[in-house]
């Protein structure tokens, strides 16, 4: 049966014609546009063979197997020619620069509309790791198989904790950049991209262990007095830790009792927030707005964060774990888990006191809803018990079925 087959990352054609198989070797690389071009060339041979209409060189004009199939007349028709034409242009070798060369040129023009963070976290993926690998080979001869290859040697790597690999969120932002560069190169020099058919590697479902209310009393009543407020606005705003870290006194509207979130601060450095849906206005619950007003007395006229340290720093997230954190849970006898479980746990209270979703949502700094109904609304029978029993108190106070039993006694007495 004919075929378009692969040899050397070269594409061939491979049928049969009187009795001989003939072999007719491209110099098209292996890509999903030149194989489709190419089967539509060998739809129209097999379609002639058929007919009893095939000219060999018609097709293949400088093949040896040519001079043996030659007819008397062989003219090459206008149709013919212009399929030669379109297919040498298509496997005609592409000049495309180096991976490192075009990798600077497309972090120069693309990074000015980044985060100082992202772009520290995409650079270093540069140089350690893609540049490294791929610098010296032109971005058209980077293959799928390459890919592949290379994001296996990653998931083989140790990760940062003890005893663990690489975890697929890390390859995956990699391989995120490694991809955009290719597509990028593809789309300027006319190639097929290499990872346009990559999927990413699952991830786990995040795993989220919010507190209880008791547990946030308990946590609150034992914290050193110079941390109290600090805890208090984490676990009952929801804030992310840079968000809270990098909160300015400006931000502060004590007069609408709002918390404008507008910067964070990540990685030694103030900066715009994660994203625009993350710019919001959090309301000040009575806790907050009381625990905000005692920390304007002990910092207001020191520094312009809310929350900082002896030189009116921010906080250093590294140092507030290993000093405070995670000794507090240890002395507390409670699960070790990260800071950031003090926003979940703003969640999962909204959701139990009744809170409407779409306000949780924007609290947050959500998009839209679906985050709480897949992540957090799980936790809130254990939080209120509304595990059915309210609707079970509803149908009984209402009266609904309060007659059946008497009713069935009637019938079963008749």
């Amino acid at each position: 049966m004919a075929s378009i087959r692969e040899l050397n990352r070269k594409l061939f054609f491979d049928f049969r014609y009187k009795g001989q198989r003939c072999r007719e070797y491209t110099a098209a690389e292996d890509t999903k546009t030149n194989r489709t071009k190419m089967e539509k060339i060998l739809k129209k041979i097999e379609e002639d063979i058929d007919a009893d209409n095939f000219e060999y060189r018609r097709y293949f004009p400088n093949s040896k197997l040519a001079d043996k199939f030659d007819s008397p007349q062989v003219v090459s028709s206008k149709i013919s020619m212009a399929t030669q034409k379109a297919f040498a242009a298509s496997a005609a070798p592409i000049n495309t620069p180096a991976y490192s060369a075009f990798a600077e040129q497309w972090f120069g023009e693309f990074s000015v509309g980044w985060r100082r963070t992202y772009i520290s976290t995409v650079r270093q993926i540069l140089d350690s790791r893609l540049i490294p690998e791929f610098g010296d080979k032109a971005v058209s001869d980077i293959h799928r198989e390459d890919i592949l290859s290379f994001r296996s040697t990653l998931a083989k790597e140790p990760g940062r904790q003890q005893d663990s690999k690489l975890s697929p969120r890390r390859i995956n932002a990699i391989i995120l950049v490694l991809t955009q560069v290719l597509n990028e190169a593809a789309d300027r020099y006319h190639f097929t991209t290499a990872g346009d058919r990559i999927k990413p590697l699952k991830l786990k479902k995040p795993h989220v262990m919010p507190f209880s209310i008791e547990e946030v009393n308990r946590i609150i009543e034992t914290v050193r007095p110079d941390f109290k407020d600090y805890f208090i606005v984490r676990f009952l705003t929801g804030m992310r830790t840079g968000e809270v870290d990098g909160l300015k006194w400006k931000y502060v509207d004590f007069e609408k009792r709002l918390i404008n979130v507008r910067e964070t601060f990540t990685a030694g450095e103030e900066d715009y927030t994660k994203n625009d849906s993350s710019q919001r206005d959090i309301r000040m619950s009575q806790p907050v707005f009381e625990a905000l007003k005692r920390q304007h007395v002990a910092t207001g006229k020191v520094s312009k964060f809310a929350f900082c340290n002896r030189d009116g720093n921010p906080m250093d997230l590294h140092n507030f774990c290993k000093r405070v954190w995670y000794p507090l849970l240890a002395h507390l006898g409670l699960e070790k888990r990260n800071p950031y479980q003090m926003r979940h746990t703003a969640a999962t209270l909204w959701l139990a006191a009744g809170e409407a979703p779409e306000w949780i949502a924007r609290q947050l700094g959500h998009t839209n809803t679906e985050m709480l109904f897949t992540v957090y609304s799980r936790y809130v029978p254990n939080l209120t018990r509304q595990d059915g029993s309210a609707f079970d108190r509803l149908l009984l106070q209402s009266g609904v079925g309060a007659n059946m039993d008497s009713d069935m006694t009637k019938l079963q007495a008749a």
